[in-house]
């Protein structure tokens, strides 16, 4: 099979023309001659920041000399020089020494300079030619290095004035404190991109997190939440010390204490004891000393705050103690470290600015890189566009949504992208009948006539939108948020299920309204040790509770136990709707940056009916920072299976799209996912072979669009929600889009590059941008447009639940960015056991679990059938000796197939709205299931294997519960 990315197959004529400007500046013109190549070696090695000053300096000197010829070549910082004209070099080499003195060391002065060698080597030559015949669309192939050479000679002189972050350029001038001991620092984002007969820079501002320069003492009062260091008067508790540990360690230090001796340290620990306490043998002597008493005698320094404990810098084993009062932090390093949920905050407070004025930085930020008079640039003969490219661009019309026909208003078209359920029933609604609620607090913090009050508000609105609730009043009970969350979930489990004498749907829990750890055990507890939906609500919600936030709640609840709250008319979807159709959504998300864990988590999730308004889900754990799905294949296999179980046929096309896929990756992504979807296929029948289209969502760009004229904006200011870009500033040859589906809020609305890898369904521009933009609208627990489209958007939200799935600490481990590969959690279609006996439990929850399960025994079930009254039961998965997929392989999704037997799509508007039906499970209605399905499940032996790698933790994840398999618990 031929791994070429598909050509554009021209471009979409669909919606109303409009121009707007992008933040990409054309260059006019382009080096013409082949640019040659070097290879530099600078020793000793020295960061890229330092190497890049040292070759400066070789530069200045070798032009002064004339050893260069009057050339000037650029650097990238580490080991590649481009010059327009060869280097005056014997034999293409040559061997320099470079002096060097540390600007901030004037005892270097006294020492000499310190001698660096440069080894120049020619590499070859460049051919420019090629870059423009690849942009012309004449050839095929990237020409990476001319791309490459052109990128470099671009950054070169910012790089030597600013910090430089990746792809981006800071300074600290108008930088902002913020929480803990950080500051933000403005700067901007520039990158170079191929387009249609140009090249263009994207440049875009950009902020990110520094440590703050100064007293140690200064952040350590900024950890502890304190206003200056002179608050700083006791001695900390252990606590304290572990958390500025945390928040210290790594950071380079310089001492201040010897006068003009400033040398430079790395914090490796905090000590447990203060600087009076912390005590240190002298000498041969052995006499014990403490820090403080040191400091007084030696350099006559006595410490302010001797009750603080010290710094333990460099190598750890050797315990240099350095009081923290004697140390300053280093301007310029990065905060690498996920920041807290106030540091969050406060930078999109810092980063967030309207469209207006977000391009009037953009356009000053081309000089302000210094762009314009560049010595460099007028060597290669390269000019670049001071003003932003405008670019043709398509308003798409917005979908009609169709809601329950009973409703006052049943179909309606959006405007700018938002509408509201105000006489809109949901087009299918699950009936409430056995749930509770748990207030984590307090009676006296929340009030029982408070909680009555809102479920009141709550029950109304989701009668008045469709959701029946046949017993107002469930129990409440109170518990702590900080103790046994289990115990606490299985006690309102029982007294949900002995109330009602039925099995319990959902349990509402009302939380405190801070923290992230009692939220991720709630779901853990509930999504993997009991089998329950749970809906969470901040008490702030709560005791303000408007009608519009019981509607959204309500739309929550209602797909957590298998409802539907609107869809499009098959007309509008005619790729899902004309033949049986999966859409697929995948993403892996990896450990925060200085996670404990070294491991991702794989998700994917499937349509499971015609109107791509439910998606069961399957997760798999596998080797941390590794953005190919390991475990794919059995993935594919456990949701084409839920697909045929649910829809009674087997998908003839797939629509995948593939969230968090670098430009570099796609051609390894690509290959090894198509490969995995093809076996999966294989697996289940021989022969089955579904055409398949691969689209790449990338929302990790720095594309933005401005409206030019107001009547093509929104309210905010931003471009209307259905803004499609395909040319000026995209891929010369291959199929690629821009999508804004969204409707701004605050700031500049980013828009969703799309990017078509593969493409055997041979979609037109038209039928898959309008397809994606109308899916946009199907996201299930907003009346709002979102801005990636749902199967993308669902994967994204799996795997970030999944994260919380782990017991310990999986909590802080973090979303954007764990088992070794291979091993597997079993997502949404595993065959069901008992509650008691199915998945992962965390020590002490076996017994509670095997107690509930026992209980469950006694509670009657009657009149919970969730198959939807009135249809046939699914046709059987065949065993062994027989296709996994026989059945009805011609049949349509929703209508009759072709023996007369209707197949049934749970919850379809076809023919079915208006049935009510509780929780679906794919457990009480799967026939099939014993049989071909078990075969092809991943084994569980390896989930929660207790082990560690390289260092790093392997934490234990629980199995979501088979009584979840078929709804969207991870909403």
């Amino acid at each position: 099979m031929s791994w070429q990315f598909p050509q554009r197959p021209g471009f979409g004529t669909s919606g109303r023309l409009i121009q707007v400007r992008s933040n990409f500046f054309p260059i006019q013109s382009l080096p013409q001659l082949p640019i040659h190549h070097y290879e530099v070696s600078i020793s000793p090695e020295v960061p890229p920041a330092k190497s890049r000053r040292v070759y400066q300096l070789w530069e200045d000197e070798a032009l002064l000399s004339g050893e260069l010829g009057g050339v000037r070549p650029v650097f990238d910082g580490r080991k590649n020089i481009f010059a327009s004209r060869p280097l005056p070099l014997i034999a293409d080499a040559g061997e320099f020494l470079v002096d060097y003195y540390d600007d901030d060391e004037p005892a270097t002065k006294k020492r000499g300079p310190k001698k660096f060698k440069l080894v120049l080597i020619k590499v070859g030559e460049i051919n420019m030619q090629r870059l423009g015949l690849f942009l012309e669309g004449r050839i095929g192939e990237t020409p990476l290095d001319a791309i490459m050479a052109l990128d470099i000679l671009l950054r070169h002189r910012p790089s030597l004035v600013y910090t430089t972050v990746g792809r981006c350029f800071y300074t600290s001038d108008s930088a902002a404190s913020i929480a803990n001991g950080a500051q933000l620092w403005q700067g901007f984002h520039q990158s170079l991109r191929p387009s249609q007969s140009q090249m263009l820079i994207n440049l875009d501002v950009s902020a990110t997190a520094f440590y703050q320069p100064g007293p140690v003492v200064d952040i350590v009062a900024k950890v502890l939440g304190k206003i200056s260091a002179s608050d700083l008067r006791s001695a900390i508790s252990d606590k304290d010390r572990i958390k500025l540990e945390k928040t210290l360690k790594g950071l380079k230090i310089v001492v201040t204490h010897r006068g003009h001796v400033r040398r430079k340290y790395r914090i490796s620990r905090v000590t447990s004891t203060p600087a009076n306490r912390t005590m240190f043998s002298q000498g041969e002597s052995g006499t014990e000393e403490s820090v403080a008493n040191y400091f007084a005698t030696k350099y006559n320094t006595t410490l302010y705050f001797p009750h603080l404990p010290c710094l333990i810098v460099g190598d750890p084993s050797k315990m240099v103690y350095l009081p923290m009062e004697v140390c300053e932090v280093i301007p310029g390093q990065r905060h690498l470290r996920k920041l807290n949920e106030r540091q969050t905050a406060e930078m999109i407070k810092f980063t967030c600015q309207p469209p207006h004025v977000r391009s009037n930085k953009i356009s000053a930020g081309i000089t302000i890189l210094q762009q314009r008079d560049n010595e460099y640039l007028k060597e290669f003969g390269v000019q670049i566009g001071h003003e932003m490219a405008i670019v043709n661009a398509r308003v798409l019309p917005a979908p009609s949504i169709s809601y329950h026909p009973a409703s006052k208003e049943p179909v309606i078209t959006p405007r700018e992208g938002a509408w509201n359920l105000r006489d809109k029933m949901v087009a299918q609604g699950v009936s409430i009948r056995s749930w509770s609620v748990v207030a984590f607090g307090a009676e006296q913090d929340y009030p029982v006539g408070a909680i009555q009050k809102f479920i009141t508000l709550l029950v109304q609105t989701c009668e008045e939108c469709g959701v029946f609730i046949q017993n107002r009043q469930p129990p409440i009970s109170y518990a702590n948020p900080h103790g046994n969350i289990e115990k606490t979930l299985i006690d309102a489990y029982m007294v949900a299920g002995n109330s009602f004498l039925e099995r319990p749907q959902i349990i509402v829990c009302i939380l405190p309204n801070t923290g992230v750890p009692l939220y991720a055990e709630i779901k853990r507890v509930s999504d993997t040790v009991i089998g329950i939906a749970t809906q969470c609500i901040q008490a702030k919600h709560m005791f303000a509770a408007k009608r519009q936030y019981c509607a959204n709640v309500c739309l929550k609840m209602n797909v957590k136990l298998g409802g539907m709250n609107s869809f499009l008319s098959n007309s509008q979807l005619p790729f899902v709707s004309e033949r049986p159709t999966i859409v697929f959504g995948a993403d892996v998300t990896h450990p925060a940056p200085g996670s404990a864990s070294n491991q991702s988590i794989a998700a994917l999730v499937g349509s499971m009916d015609a109107q791509c308004s439910r998606y069961a889900a399957a997760i798999r754990v596998q080797k941390g920072r590794q953005e190919v799905i390991q475990d794919l294949a059995s993935m594919a296999v456990e949701l084409l299976k839920t697909f045929y179980q649910t829809c009674g046929a087997k998908p003839e096309r797939i629509l995948f799209y593939r969230d968090g896929v670098s430009e570099g990756q796609f051609a390894d992504v690509l290959r090894a996912e198509v490969e995995a979807i093809r076996t999966a296929c294989s697996t289940l029948e021989i022969g089955y072979r579904p055409t398949l289209t691969f689209v790449v969502v990338q929302k990790r760009h720095h594309a933005r669009f401005f409206p030019i004229r107001k009547e093509d904006s929104d309210r905010s200011g931003n471009v209307l929600p259905g803004t499609v870009i395909e040319s000026g500033i995209t891929h010369p040859s291959e199929f690629d889009f821009y999508l804004c589906s969204h409707p701004g809020l605050q700031g500049t609305s980013k828009p969703t590059h799309y990017h078509v890898l593969h493409d055997e369904n041979r979609f037109s521009p038209d039928s898959l941008q309008e397809l994606t933009y109308r899916l946009c609208y199907l996201y299930c627990r907003a009346t709002r447009s979102v801005s990636v489209c749902p199967p993308a958007y669902y994967a994204h939200l799996v795997a970030a639940r999944a994260r919380f799935h782990a017991t310990g600490e999986g909590w802080f481990e973090g979303s954007s960015e764990w088992g070794m590969g291979g091993s597997s959690i079993a997502g949404s279609s595993l065959a069901g056991s008992s509650v008691g006996s199915y998945g992962v439990l965390p020590p002490g929850g076996q017994s509670a679990a095997a107690a509930l399960a026992s209980t469950l025994s006694s509670i009657s079930l009657g009149g919970t059938s969730n198959v939807v009254a009135g249809s046939t039961a699914l046709p059987g998965v065949i065993g062994a000796g027989k296709s996994a997929l026989s059945g009805p392989s011609n049949s349509l999704l929703g209508v009759p197939t072709s023996s007369g037997t209707p197949s049934v799509v749970v919850g379809g508007p076809g023919g079915m709205i208006g049935k009510r039906t509780s929780m679906s499970s794919l457990a009480s209605r799967s026939g099939p299931r014993g049989g071909g399905g078990a075969s092809f499940l991943s084994a569980r032996s390896e989930v929660g294997a207790e082990s560690t790698a390289s260092g790093f933790r392997v934490m234990q994840y629980g199995v979501v519960k088979a009584e979840l398999a078929s709804v969207m618990w991870y909403m």
